[in-house]
């Protein structure tokens, strides 16, 4: 039996920088990791996919070129060998500065292998045992494959950046966040895609007139999508994939040469034999745990997308940083602290922060409004990137509620409206404030002073 201070299973946005901050405390550190380090976010995630969406702006660019003035010989071309290897160069950058940090802390151990319970506090780990009294589990979470897709060739988010070579035809499985930027990019790259969606509305958790605008952008680039389908169901047929289903009561066939699934995320939490704890699960097999990422084992805790209360990489660190206050810093953060913040990187990008406006009207708040289209904001024309809108939400206290900034700019400017709502801030702070000429920021205000 190897004994440490502490056990980290995973090393992702939580476990990584956990065990720099536990090493630092003077805790001895077993970091466990079955694959490569450095988490989904490094790489098959965050990094390898921007580094994509950069490359499918610069065609972007390309083949609108003339627009601005701009005369470009030759066709543009996507050369999908040279994106991957740029791509893999990147997250070989993070995955091996993290592999240094661990290999230069003498407090920290970097064990390579699958980590399973045998009881609360022990592990294996390639036949070997390890305990400690403070156990993290950052496993993660991965692509959902239902059963009727599994005998057929599909890719999921991390298989599909291993391409070296341009679908023909992408057919995507689900019009959510991964499937629409993946949409996007293989189609700026040169593939035709269609995205295929249940739902009358992708992106069900956005406002209608939000999801509306983004399908309009994504059709722009020539993505096509059949939504409100039903019975949908895929197989192999000589050399492509055929997807059968059924729409208006009609039955209907699409044929491609790649599939993408990218219908839902799983939490990795099966991988773990939980069964041998006490550790509690909901249905879904997400971790319960407390305000401080516990669960209802003492010192056993939950990190990240296994924990189920944020997905993202900026809740994952947070998740972190809320279970090191827990242990060294008088408990000041908590869960329950943080503002729903996220992105949808297709381009233009759209920057949520808080609610919707369906959500605040379901909830019965009395909602005041500021809204401008992107067609309005001078900055927006001259950049010739007119798409999308900005919209604030202020309840009837004066506090702003949510925002959602689609258009040029938008996943970073809706961190300056987050801002405001951390701080408790009322609306008119950023109303009167003083704003940077030529920006896309200085008609926020301006809207503000027409709230409806």
């Amino acid at each position: 039996m190897k004994k440490f201070d502490a056990l980290i299973i995973g090393s992702g946005q939580a476990g990584t920088p956990l065990a720099f901050r536990l090493a630092a405390e003077g805790m001895t550190v077993a970091i466990i990791e079955k694959g490569t380090v450095g988490g989904t976010c490094v790489n098959t995630g965050c990094t390898p996919t921007k580094a994509y969406v950069a490359s499918a702006r610069r065609m972007w660019d390309a083949q609108h070129s003339e627009e601005f003035g701009v005369i470009l010989k030759g066709e543009a071309q996507a050369d999908l060998k040279k994106i991957k290897a740029r791509k893999d160069q990147i997250v070989a950058g993070s995955v091996n500065g993290i592999s240094k940090g661990f290999a230069d802390d003498p407090k920290i151990t970097l064990v390579k292998g699958q980590a399973v319970f045998v009881s609360d506090y022990v592990l294996r780990v390639n036949e070997e045992e390890y305990t400690a009294s403070k156990i993290f589990i950052n496993t993660g979470a991965r692509a959902l494959v239902p059963e009727e897709y599994k005998n057929v060739s599909y890719l999921t988010n991390e298989s599909i950046l291993e391409l070296t070579e341009l679908p023909e035809h992408l057919l995507i499985i689900g019009g959510s966040y991964i499937g629409l930027e993946f949409g996007q990019l293989f189609r700026r790259f040169g593939s035709k895609v269609t995205i295929i969606e249940r739902s009358n509305q992708i992106i069900n958790r956005e406002d209608e007139d939000t999801s509306n605008a983004i399908r309009e952008i994504l059709e722009g680039d020539g993505v096509k999508f059949l939504t409100n389908v039903q019975n949908i169901a895929a197989k192999d047929k000589a050399g492509k994939i055929e997807i059968s289903y059924e729409k208006d009561q009609k039955d209907h066939i699409v044929s491609g040469t790649h599939l993408l699934l990218a219908i839902g995320r799983l939490p990795n939490t099966d991988q773990l034999n939980l069964e041998a704890t006490n550790i509690e699960r909901d249905k879904r097999n997400y971790m319960l745990v407390n305000d401080y990422c516990e669960t209802n084992v003492k010192g056993v805790f939950a990190l990240g997308d296994c924990n189920g209360k944020g997905a993202f990489t900026h809740t994952s660190y947070n998740d972190f940083e809320v279970a090191a206050s827990f242990l060294f810093d008088q408990k000041k953060r908590k869960i329950s602290d943080r503002i729903l913040t996220y992105g949808l990187f297709i381009d233009p990008p759209l920057g949520r922060v808080g609610m919707t406006k369906k959500e605040a009207m379901e909830k019965g708040l009395k909602v005041r409004e500021a809204y401008l289209e992107m067609s309005k904001i001078g900055r927006a024309v001259e950049k010739g990137e007119t798409q999308g809108f900005l919209r604030i939400l202020v309840d009837d206290k004066d506090q702003v509620i949510g925002a959602s900034v689609l258009g040029v700019g938008g996943d970073e400017i809706v961190s300056g409206i987050l801002n405001l709502m951390v701080s408790g801030t009322s609306y008119t702070a950023l109303r009167d404030t003083v704003v940077l000429h030529p920006t896309v920021s200085e008609l926020i205000p301006t809207a503000l002073g027409k709230l409806k």
